[in-house]
């Protein structure tokens, strides 16, 4: 049976049916509705909400929460993602399995409470410090968000680490209808790292801090290791009506949507489009795109910032086709006749962006 939901409390709702029972967050529009609801529905599954004085202090609830081997997430958006950065590092070096969930709004600093992706470089390229990357998913509907959710457990669990669903505030707050279908999952290995009590075994330590360069050398090349193997198998992206296409817009999330409608406006123009929609953000999924090198005569980056996903899109193409961008940014989001404009001036004008 379809619920009408709202996108934050959809989200909510799956990380609970995934199994979540510890959240801790501190709230901040446009998330809100997810530490509301958490506060709601957590007691009477035998969970537990609790709000965090601030978002440092509940990034590292969820690394206590995660070490002892619990299922854990929380909820920000952008100012308070950003004040999560050092606490995310932590997290991926002690190999804790978590999930963040980011409704980004417009910025830099405090900015607006309207939409943005301008959070994409913080998300895609690691924002704390060392070499590392989060598994980042990028829905583009409410149902997609409560499937992301769910398997976003899976992924932290199955690789040891963090996963980030990143939602533009629209998708945050908008309203569709969803199901909640029972979810299998991929097989998981007991937690037996976690440190959950030694009774009968050797104690584990949960750490970060490698004070011997040569031991630190190694652990960052195993977690390489693991971001090759994340890379080579957890791509993931959906095209729409890129068969036949000679030119092609790359968009993620709400900007998706609005260029499903650009894509159909061309095409009744007789002007053979599609779009690549990256699922994934990290792993970018460059394998899809790839394919399509030999066939697209033009790329155009259509995103909610000043320019971020395009720089990835120019890394694959690898100059073999013109790469063009339009975004709008502070909150403003791009009606389809102006991503038109854009397309034809940048790419049928043969204007190189």
């Amino acid at each position: 049976m379809a619920l009408l939901m709202k996108g934050n409390e959809a989200i909510a709702e799956a990380a609970i049916q995934a199994g979540c029972r510890l959240f801790y967050g501190y709230p901040i529009t446009p998330s809100t509705e997810i530490p509301e609801y958490m506060a709601k529905k957590m007691k009477a599954v035998g969970g537990t909400y609790l709000q965090a004085e601030s978002e440092v202090a509940a990034i590292y609830m969820v690394y206590g929460a995660g070490a002892v081997g619990e299922r854990v997430m929380t909820g920000t958006s952008s100012p308070g993602f950003s004040l999560m950065q050092e606490g995310l590092s932590f997290l991926f070096a002690a190999e804790i399995p978590c999930v963040i969930i980011d409704v980004m709004r417009g910025g830099p600093g405090l900015g607006g409470l309207g939409p943005t992706q301008a959070d994409y470089f913080q998300l895609t390229k690691g924002g704390g410090h060392g070499d590392y990357h989060a598994i980042v998913l990028a829905p583009s509907s409410v149902q997609e968000m409560v499937d992301l959710t769910k398997e976003a457990f899976d992924l932290a669990d199955y690789y040891r680490n963090l996963v980030i669903i990143a939602v533009d505030g629209i998708l945050g707050q908008m309203m569709e209808p969803v199901e909640f279908p029972p979810y299998e999952g991929r097989k998981l290995e007991p937690k037996t790292w976690a440190a959950s009590g030694a009774e009968g075994r050797s104690k584990n330590n949960v750490i970060s801090y490698y004070l011997t360069p040569e031991i630190g050398e190694k652990e960052n090349s195993r977690w390489g290791a693991k971001m090759l193997r994340i890379k080579e198998s957890e791509q993931r992206f959906v095209e729409y009506r890129m068969d036949d296409a000679e030119y092609a817009f790359v968009a993620f999330g709400t900007c998706a949507r609005i260029t499903e409608t650009v894509v159909d406006m061309l095409r009744e123009e007789g002007i053979n489009v599609g779009l690549y929609r990256p699922i994934t953000l990290w792993p970018f999924p460059e394998k899809g795109l790839s394919a399509r090198i030999n066939q697209i005569k033009g790329w155009m980056s259509i995103e909610l910032s000043a320019g971020q996903m395009v720089d990835d899109v120019k890394l694959v193409v690898n100059g073999k086709a013109p790469v063009g961008f339009y975004g709008r940014q502070g909150g403003m989001t791009p009606e389809p006749e102006e991503v038109v404009a854009a397309f034809k001036a940048q790419l049928l004008g043969g204007v190189q962006g």
